[in-house]
C-alpha cells in the first residue's frame, strides 16, 4: 500500500471505530438472502476519492455503518452500490506528477478498499472517469481489466438479488480512448445493452419480478436535472449520448418492461432537494406534458465529498423497501447522516405503481414547477461556462465584440479583427475565436470588389 493509501485508511480510522478498510465478511458473488422480503440498499454517487482528502469519506462512511447494521441484524438483506467515477481527476501528487490519479491501479485498489470496508456487498458501475489511467495503460481495455480485476467483477454490468424477485442491476462505461465523440460520454457497449434487454424480458413483472437499475449518467427520458451548458453542450449528458439508436433504447426499455421500477444515477455532482432530483412515471396533466417512464421512477444521487459538490451539497440515496413498494431517502452528510424521506413508491399490482413525495422541495420557491424539468441555460444554482452565450429574442447568439462599427473602413476592420483574435486567443477561448474567424473573413471577403472572370 502507498504512502497515501496508508494515510487514507488512517484517517478513516480515526473517523470510525469500526477498523477502517477492513475486509468485507460478505461474497460479492451473491447475497444469502433471508425469508423476508425486506432489503436495504446504500447508494453513493460520484466518490472522486483524494487520499490527500479522506475525511469526509470517513465521515460519509459512518453514518452508513450503523444503518447497515440495524438492517443486518433485522433482515440481512443488504448492499452498497456505487455510481463511479471513483478517483480525482487530476494528480494528487503535483509535486512528483502530473499523473491523473483516476483510473490509476493505485485509485480503484483505494477505492475498492473503502467500498470493501462498509461490511456489506457492494457493486460498482463505471463512470466516465474510470477508465482515465492514460498514463498507465495504452488501451481501453487493459485499463478495464484492471478495473474488473480489483473490484473482483467479471463483466462491466452486474446483477444482485438482493431480497425475493428483487433484482439490483447495473452497466458502466467501458470507453474512454476510443470514444468516438467525448471522452467522458458515458457509453455502455451493445453486449450490455443486448444483456440488460434479455434480463429484463427474462424477469417480467407479471412474475412479480422487481428491478431497480444504476448507471453513472442517466437515460434520455428520465426527466431528472441535467447541466445544459456542460453535459449536454458537451455531448454527455445522457447515457450513449451522441448515439441516437442505443441512446433512445434505454427509456425504449423502460417504457416495455413494467419490471423497472427504478433507475438510479449520479454523474452531475447535483444535490437531492430539487423536486427533478426524482421523477414519477405518470404526472398529472395540469403540471405538464404527459412522460412515458413506463413504470419506473429516477433518481439523482449526489456527492459525499464536499469538494465535488456543484451546489454546496453532501448526500447519498438509500432504499429501504419490502414487497408493498420502496422508499427512496437521503442521507445527509452535512447534518450527521441524518435520513430524509424523499418519496414512497407504493406497488399497484405489477404493472404500475404511485409516488407520493415527502417532503416539499428545499431549493426552489415558485407558485408553478414542472416535474418534468426542460433544461434552462445558466439556472441560478448552476452559472455558465466560461464562454456561454445566450440565445436573444430573435434567436441569435449574443456576443461580447461586435463585428463591425458604423463607416468603419476595411483597413479599420482588418486591424480591429486582428485585436479581438488576439484578446480571445490569450483568454483560450476556441468557441469564440471560430465564431470571429468565420464572421469577420465574411464581412471582409463580402467589403471585396467582385471581378469578372
Amino acid at each position: 500500500m502507498s504512502f497515501y493509501l496508508a494515510a487514507a485508511a488512517a484517517i478513516l480510522a480515526a473517523a470510525s471505530s469500526t477498523d477502517a478498510f477492513a475486509p468485507a465478511t460478505y461474497s460479492r458473488a451473491s447475497t444469502a438472502l433471508r425469508s423476508t422480503d425486506e432489503f436495504v440498499v446504500g447508494i453513493l454517487g460520484d466518490l472522486h476519492m483524494d487520499p490527500r482528502k479522506m475525511e469526509d469519506y470517513g465521515t460519509g462512511r459512518s453514518h452508513f455503518l450503523p444503518i447497515f447494521e440495524e438492517a443486518k441484524s433485522k433482515h440481512g438483506n443488504v448492499a452498497l452500490v456505487s455510481l463511479g467515477d471513483l478517483g480525482e481527476s487530476k494528480s494528487v501528487r503535483p509535486e512528483e506528477t502530473s499523473e491523473l490519479f483516476a483510473g490509476t491501479t493505485e485509485c480503484h485498489t483505494m477505492a475498492a478498499e473503502f467500498l470493501g470496508s462498509f461490511g456489506v456487498p457492494y457493486d460498482v458501475v463505471g463512470g466516465n472517469h474510470d477508465l482515465e489511467g492514460l498514463d498507465e495503460f495504452e488501451t481501453d481495455k487493459e485499463n478495464l481489466d484492471m478495473y474488473l480485476k480489483v473490484h473482483n467483477k467479471e463483466t462491466p454490468y452486474f446483477s444482485r438479488q438482493v431480497a425475493d424477485k428483487t433484482l439490483l442491476v447495473g452497466m458502466g462505461s467501458t470507453l474512454f480512448r476510443d470514444a468516438v465523440y467525448t471522452s467522458h460520454e458515458v457509453t455502455i457497449d451493445q453486449e450490455q445493452i443486448d444483456w440488460f434487454e434479455n434480463l429484463v424480458k427474462t424477469h417480467p413483472a407479471e412474475e412479480g419480478w422487481k428491478v431497480f437499475v444504476f448507471t453513472h449518467a442517466p437515460p434520455n427520458g428520465s426527466g431528472l436535472r441535467v447541466l445544459q451548458e456542460n453535459h449536454v453542450v458537451n455531448g454527455c449528458c445522457w447515457l450513449n449520448h451522441s448515439n441516437e439508436k442505443q441512446c433512445k433504447k434505454f427509456i425504449e426499455l423502460v417504457r416495455e418492461h413494467r419490471c423497472i421500477k427504478a433507475w438510479f444515477s449520479g454523474h452531475f455532482h447535483l444535490g437531492q432537494d430539487y423536486q427533478d432530483s426524482i421523477t414519477f412515471p405518470t404526472i398529472d396533466p395540469k403540471d405538464g406534458p404527459y412522460p412515458n417512464r413506463g413504470s419506473c421512477v429516477f433518481a439523482q444521487t449526489s456527492v459525499m465529498r464536499a469538494g465535488t459538490s456543484r451546489d454546496g451539497r453532501q448526500q447519498s440515496r438509500l432504499i429501504r423497501g419490502n414487497k408493498d413498494g420502496f422508499e427512496i431517502c437521503t442521507v445527509d452528510h452535512q447534518k450527521d447522516g441524518k435520513i430524509r424521506l424523499d418519496a414512497t413508491i407504493s406497488y399497484k399490482g405489477d404493472t404500475n405503481e404511485v409516488g407520493v413525495y415527502a417532503h416539499e422541495d428545499e431549493a426552489y420557491d415558485h407558485d408553478s414547477y414542472f416535474k418534468v424539468y426542460a433544461p434552462c441555460a445558466g439556472d441560478k444554482l448552476h452559472p455558465p461556462d466560461d464562454g456561454f452565450r445566450r440565445y436573444n429574442s430573435d434567436g441569435n447568439i449574443e456576443r461580447e465584440y461586435e463585428v463591425f462599427a458604423d463607416n468603419e473602413t476595411l483597413a479599420e476592420l482588418w486591424t480591429r479583427t486582428n485585436e479581438t483574435l488576439a484578446e480571445l486567443l490569450s483568454r483560450k477561448n476556441c468557441t469564440d475565436i471560430i465564431i470571429s474567424l468565420f464572421t469577420h473573413s465574411f464581412i471582409i471577403l463580402s467589403s471585396l470588389p467582385i471581378r469578372s472572370i
